[in-house]
C-alpha cells in the first residue's frame, strides 16, 4: 500500500502543428507529476522528433520502450499538447496493459494564431475515437482540456493514481476463506468460479486445521509472545483472561502465517460459534488490526464484503470496514447506525478500542467471546459499497455518505457510528430489491467516481446505481 505510483509519460505530435510546444509539455508534465508526489518514466527525448510520437514507426519505438519497462509503471499518461496523430498514439499504447489517462492542453485566448494554436480540444476526440475502435481502454476526466500545472490537473492526477491502484490491485489478487459459511447465514453465499473470472483467486482453509495449529502452539512460543506484545500496544486487553489472551495471540500468528504462505491480500473468517466454543475467543480485534495493516479482513465469511473492502482500501489508502445496516437512529430517515461487534480498524475509530467479551455469546456461554474491540466510529466522509455474485457475474454498488458525531448510548455493544446517507430510504429499497446483503463496507473519503471508473471501464463488474 505504501508503494509510490509511477506513471509512464507519453507525448503525441502531428507534423503540421507547432511541434516546439512538445518540449515545454515534457518539462511541465514531469513537474506536475513530481510535485504531486508520484514517480515517472519517460522515453529519451532524442529518440523521436521533440521526444513525442507521431508516426507508426515512432509508435512502435515507444511500444518497444514501454515493453522494456513492463512492471515499472502503474498507468500511462498520454499528453496531447497539440492535435495528436491517432495512428502513432494507438500503435504506441495498444498493449500498455494498464489504465491510460488522456490529457489535452487548453488553448489560450490571445494565442490562437497558427504559431501558437494547439487544437488539442479537437484532437483528443480523434485519439479517443480510434482507441475505442481498437477496444483499448482509457480514462477521461473533467475538464476536457487542462493544463498540467493547474490545480485541477493535480486533482486529475490524484484521481487517476487511485484508479490505477484499484485496477491493478483488483485485477488479480488472493482472497482467503478461513472456515465454511455459517449454516444460518445464506446471505453471504458466493460463487468462487465467478470470482475467479474476475481474477480473484480464493484459497480455503478448514477451521479444524486452524484449531489444530492453535492447540499445538506453546504459550512461550517466541512468535506468540511477540504477537501478544504487539496486540497489547494496539488495543486495551487489560480485562482479558490469560487463556483467552494467549489464544488470541496464537490465532493471530496462524492467520499471519496463512497470509504469508499463500500471499493473501484479503480474507474472510468464520467467526462463530466454533471459535467461542473451542478457543473461548472472538477474532474481532485480530481483524481490526489486519484492516489497519492494509489486509482487508471481513467477518462471517462475507467474501463479497472482503472484495469491496479491498477496493476501498486501494482507493483511499486507508483502512476499510464491514458493518451491519443495524439500527434506525430515532425518527431521522436519513440516519442509520452502522455497527459490528469489533472488527473495525482503529484508524476509523474515535480512539483506541477496548477488548471485551462478546455480549451475545455471554448470554448462553459466559466468558466464551473474548476479542471484541469496542469503541465508536469517528466523524468523517465515507464511501459505502458492497457486491454480490450472480449468474457468473460480480454486481456492485457504491454510494457516498458521512459518519456524524451524533452520540450512541454507552450501553450500545460493539463498535458503531451514526451514518447520514442522503435519500437513505430509497437506497434501502434498491438494496433490498437488488438482493444485497445486510452488510455494507465503508472507507474514508468520497471515492465513488474513482471506483466507478475502475470497475466499469477496466474491471467489467456489473454496476448498480442506487443514488
Amino acid at each position: 500500500m505504501a508503494k509510490k505510483i509511477t506513471f509512464a509519460l507519453a507525448f503525441s505530435n502531428r507534423g503540421f502543428m507547432p511541434g516546439e510546444l512538445i518540449l515545454n509539455a515534457r518539462d511541465e508534465m514531469v513537474k506536475a507529476v513530481t510535485d504531486a508526489g508520484y514517480d515517472y518514466i519517460i522515453m529519451e527525448q532524442e529518440l523521436t522528433r521533440f521526444g513525442a510520437v507521431e508516426t507508426r514507426d515512432e509508435g512502435l519505438l515507444y511500444a518497444k520502450w514501454l515493453k522494456k519497462h513492463e512492471g515499472e509503471y502503474d498507468g500511462v499518461i498520454l499528453c496531447m499538447p497539440i492535435f495528436a496523430d491517432e495512428n502513432g498514439a494507438i500503435t504506441a499504447l495498444r498493449d500498455a496493459g494498464v489504465p491510460i489517462l488522456m490529457q489535452a492542453y487548453p488553448d489560450e485566448i490571445g494565442k490562437m494564431d497558427f504559431a501558437h494554436r494547439r487544437d488539442a480540444y479537437c484532437g483528443k476526440f480523434s485519439v479517443t475515437d480510434v482507441f475505442t475502435q481498437y477496444d483499448v481502454l482509457f480514462t477521461v476526466l473533467k475538464p476536457h482540456v487542462v493544463h498540467p500545472l493547474s490545480p485541477k490537473f493535480r486533482e486529475n492526477l490524484d484521481d487517476f493514481a487511485a484508479i490505477c491502484r484499484v485496477v491493478n490491485g483488483m485485477k488479480r489478487f488472493n482472497l482467503g476463506c478461513i472456515g465454511a459459511r455459517t449454516t444460518a447465514f445464506k446471505t453471504v453465499r458466493f460463487d468462487e468460479l465467478a470470482m475467479q473470472k474476475y481474477g480473484i483467486n480464493v484459497e480455503s482453509f478448514d477451521l479444524s486445521e486452524v484449531f489444530d495449529k492453535v492447540d499445538a502452539m506453546k504459550n512461550d512460543d517466541p512468535a506468540v509472545i511477540a504477537k501478544l506484545e504487539y496486540l497489547k500496544n494496539y488495543s486495551d486487553f487489560s480485562t482479558v483472561p490469560e487463556k483467552s489472551l494467549n489464544n488470541l495471540g496464537k490465532l493471530a500468528v496462524v492467520i499471519d502465517r496463512y497470509i504469508e504462505e499463500y500471499h493473501l491480500d484479503a480474507l474472510a473468517i468464520r467467526c462463530w460459534n466454533e471459535m467461542e466454543a473451542h478457543l473461548r475467543i472472538c477474532p474481532c480485534v485480530i481483524l481490526s488490526e489486519l484492516n489497519d495493516r492494509g489486509i482487508a479482513a471481513s467477518c462471517e465469511i462475507d467474501m463479497c464484503s472482503a472484495v469491496t473492502m479491498r477496493a476501498l482500501n486501494l482507493a483511499t489508502e486507508k483502512p476499510a470496514a464491514v458493518l451491519d445496516w443495524n439500527n434506525n437512529y430515532g425518527d431521522d430517515e436519513n440516519k442509520v447506525i452502522l455497527f459490528h461487534c469489533g472488527p473495525v480498524a482503529q484508524g476509523l475509530m474515535t480512539c483506541k478500542g477496548t477488548v471485551t467479551n462478546h455480549k451475545m455469546f455471554d448470554k448462553t456461554d459466559p466468558g466464551s467471546g473474548w476479542g471484541c474491540n469496542e469503541g465508536r466510529i469517528r466523524e468523517m466522509p465515507i464511501t459505502i459499497s458492497n457486491c454480490q455474485t450472480r449468474d457468473g457475474k460480480i454486481i456492485i454498488y457504491v454510494s457516498e455518505a458521512r459518519f456524524t458525531d451524533d452520540p450512541i448510548e454507552d450501553g450500545f455493544f460493539g463498535c458503531g457510528g451514526v451514518a447520514e446517507v442522503p435519500d437513505l430510504q430509497n437506497k434501502l429499497i434498491k438494496l433490498a430489491k437488488g438482493g444485497f446483503k445486510h452488510h455494507t463496507t465503508v472507507g474514508e473519503g468520497h471515492v465513488k467516481e474513482i471506483l466507478k471508473e475502475a470497475f466499469t471501464t477496466y474491471l467489467h463488474y456489473d454496476w448498480v446505481e442506487i443514488d
